[in-house]
């Protein structure tokens, strides 16, 4: 059985840190693009980083340079480091894997709590 099993969040002071992680398992094929979005209460789910094979990676704008996002092929997982976190960070954040010629695969989700 393909799954995603992530790990990580919990509740974070503003301007601290946290880091999510990702392992893919099971008969996962051929993993092109590994990610991970989030979604707030009453908003839309939003990508917030994204990595592909090569190691190029993508992220929206309110993350930049406080947010990075690494993948070991090896092990098929992805993480993202989270730091100086800010409350509009809270959200519940999902990995997400994108495979040649097989569905995408989602995380259960992880609740990340930004608050003093």
């Amino acid at each position: 059985q393909v799954q995603l099993v992530e790990s990580g969040g919990g509740l974070a002071q503003p301007g601290g840190s946290l880091t999510l992680s990702c392992a893919a398992s099971g008969s996962i094929g051929s993993i092109t693009t590994m990610g991970w979005y989030r979604q707030a209460p009453g908003k839309q789910r939003e990508l917030v980083a994204r990595i592909t094979r090569g190691g190029s990676t993508n992220y929206v704008d309110s993350v930049k340079g406080r947010f990075t996002i690494s993948r070991d092929n090896a092990k098929n997982t992805v993480s993202l480091q989270m730091n100086n976190l800010k409350p509009e960070d809270t959200a519940v954040y999902y990995c997400n894997v994108e495979r040649y010629w097989s569905p995408e695969l989602w995380g259960q989700g992880t609740q990340v709590t930004v608050s003093s």
